[in-house]
């Protein structure tokens, strides 16, 4: 049987006033089969007739009752779950090359008896009308800064009519988080769009009832209306109603691996490095949606005057312990603020302490709950005075400050275990002091030659550092004297002129 195309041609060949058995050679058929084709007025497609016989029996015939019943209680029930359950009851009836046949009639039955499926209802999306946001994990990625794995998140923003996007690194979905990645993500795009649309983020959404009625939080609206914005949230467990960023979580994603393929390593110098990697990324992938975008771009609102730089303040009391718990983490702060009621901002990354107005340190912000933050340097005072407290010291574990110092306290513990403590912390206390950096170096001599790396030992080497021997290099002289060898009849002449030659140079 010819092809819709040939005959296609073979009637617009006649069409154009070419006999029958030039428009026949042409569509590369007989006159015979042209004659037919031009006679019924009709491609081949059209001629065929639907079969209503089988040409082999239905394998299935005597079981499809009680598969029709299987379905009809659960129609999620699949076709290789029924194969698998038919070969059970009658083992050897069915082959493997018959599953195919099963699914092909169970598609045909869930199309004409089967449930109704949800309906769809394709959006027409409006300039500057709406931004859909949402955090997307990163670790997949397997991305790597000095060759140390780099845990992160992802914040996504899109325009939903241009799909231009923006992004920001963090490390967790909590408000400040959200808060921080909406406004770098608005500063990016230039403008504020009417409606911002968010996932059901315990930050921004608060749920009322089982029913699934919900508000936002106080802190997310006051959001909103610092920016003009309309939140909006999608219905709990439907994802495609947020579907323009989940779409683009997917797809940027995918553009972000292929573009480390091409780079031909997932490892970078810094965190710095790695955005702008991710940003140069989100620049080339909005530069083909700049046709729409400039038509959304009149839609936009203005952006404030400056940035909100949005954070929460905490009034926090700082224990005996010289530690405060901010956000179900601890953290340690200076010994002298032990009995300090303190003003906590609390950032997306960072953790600001204040007595009064007046700044008194920054902490990194701690990912979860129940984590700790001991800085070292904010309890050894204490601790130098009062040794016998190392050993059964909660935060023990943060006081290794490297991996070098870990090692010297284990060997101090093989080696001194009656005073490892006391020396150890006596050490803790030098790093404190004066440098923590000579002083894992100086551990590091003593490691490496095998020497206890107790506090003398540690101090001695931190004092008296080697000295560094430089090579005495000697002032050459320069003698022009083998030019005359080389030259002998000009020598005199050469002479003569390097000497003039020198006077000039030497004349003011």
């Amino acid at each position: 049987m010819k092809k819709d195309g040939e005959v296609s041609l073979l009637l617009h060949e006649r069409q154009k006033g070419r006999t029958q058995v030039q428009a026949a050679a042409r569509a590369g058929m007989s006159e015979r089969t042209a004659r037919k084709y031009e006679q019924a007025g009709v491609l081949p497609s059209q001629l065929q007739r639907p079969r209503t016989h089988r040409t082999r029996p239905d394998p299935f015939m005597d079981d499809w009752a009680w598969i029709v019943g299987q379905l009809e209680r659960d129609a999620a029930l699949q076709a290789k779950t029924l194969f698998d359950l038919l070969c059970v009851r009658h083992p050897g009836q069915y082959q493997a090359g018959q599953l195919r046949t099963l699914q092909r009639h169970i598609q045909q039955w869930r199309a004409l008896h089967g449930p109704d499926h949800d309906v769809y209802f394709e959006q027409v999306h409006m300039p500057g009308r709406l931004a859909q946001s949402d955090f997307t994990h990163m670790n997949d990625l397997g991305v790597t800064l000095g060759s140390v794995p780099f845990p992160h998140l992802v914040y996504h923003l899109v325009l939903t009519y241009s799909n231009v996007e923006a992004i920001a690194v963090c490390f967790a979905e909590s408000f400040e988080a959200l808060a921080e990645g909406l406004e770098r993500c608005l500063w990016q795009i230039g403008g504020v769009p009417q409606q911002h649309r968010t996932d059901h983020l315990s930050a921004a959404v608060r749920h009322l009832d089982a029913a699934g009625r919900h508000d936002f939080t106080d802190r997310y609206q006051a959001l909103m209306a610092h920016y003009g914005m309309q939140p909006t949230t999608n219905t709990a467990g439907e994802a495609h109603q947020n579907g323009d960023v989940e779409q683009a979580h997917h797809r940027f994603k995918t553009a972000v691996d292929q573009a480390l393929r091409v780079r031909g390593s997932r490892d970078f110098t810094d965190r710095a490095s790695y955005q702008r990697f991710l940003h140069d990324l989100v620049r080339q992938r909005n530069l083909t949606r700049q046709t729409r975008f400039a038509v959304e771009q009149q839609a936009l609102h203005p952006l404030p005057t400056g940035p909100l730089a949005p954070c929460r303040e905490l009034r926090v009391s700082v224990s005996r312990f010289s530690t405060i718990h901010v956000a179900n983490n601890t953290y340690s702060v200076p010994a002298r603020l032990i009995g300090t009621t303190l003003t906590v901002r609390l950032r997306a990354e960072t953790v600001e302490a204040y007595v009064g107005t007046q700044f008194v340190g920054t902490m990194p912000r701690l990912s979860g709950r129940q984590q700790h933050h001991i800085q070292y340097p904010h309890v050894i005072w204490s601790l130098v005075r009062k040794p016998g407290a190392f050993a059964a010291y909660r935060y023990r574990d943060d006081l290794f400050p490297t991996l070098t110092f870990r090692r010297a306290y284990d060997l101090l513990t093989e080696r001194r275990p009656e005073r490892a403590d006391r020396e150890y912390v006596r050490v803790l206390h030098l790093a404190a002091t004066t440098s923590e950096a000579e002083v894992e170096t100086a551990l590091a001599l003593l490691l490496e030659a095998g020497t206890v790396p107790g506090f003398e030992a540690v101090r001695e080497v931190v004092r008296e550092p080697q000295a560094l021997r430089l090579p005495v290099l000697s002032t050459p002289t320069l003698d022009l004297g083998i030019y005359d060898h080389l030259l002998p009849s000009q020598a005199s002449a050469a002479s003569a002129g390097f000497i003039r030659g020198t006077a000039t140079e030497m004349r003011p």
